[in-house]
């Protein structure tokens, strides 16, 4: 058994590259073999960049409003008890509403050593529809 107690991590930002606004990683842990999970927190109007999963990804909200979005439909509100699982390969994006905070648990799972594929950032124009 191994226990990572809670506050031995140290909070980080989300990269600049990655994210637009103020997102915060938090208890990030790896599992055995490709499992990889952590808590993010996204101010109101951040997000991440348009990206993909080669084995798919899960999110479990846990606080706030959320909007997630898959390329080419409607960006979908979510909210705390919400699960979401994007398919391998498919382009998607995920943050916080523009007026709310949200937080999730993100899972993903690595195949031959990448777990996520960074695309261009969403724009404004993409987000506020």
């Amino acid at each position: 058994m191994k226990i990572t107690r809670a506050g031995s991590t140290a909070s980080v930002q989300g990269k600049e590259e990655w994210f637009t606004g103020r997102v915060r990683i938090d208890a990030p842990f790896t599992g055995s073999g490709a499992l990889a999970c952590a808590t993010v927190t996204f101010e109101p109007g951040a997000r991440t960049a348009w990206h993909s999963h080669p084995a798919g990804q899960t999110i479990l909200i846990v606080s706030g409003l959320g909007w997630v979005q898959r390329d080419g439909e409607a960006i979908n509100e979510v909210r705390p008890g919400d699960i979401v699982f994007f398919e391998p390969g498919e382009k998607h994006w995920h943050g916080a509403s523009s007026q709310c905070a949200m937080s999730h648990i993100a899972i993903t799972e690595s195949v031959e050593g990448v777990s996520t594929t960074w695309l261009e950032k969403v724009s404004d124009t993409e987000y506020s529809r």
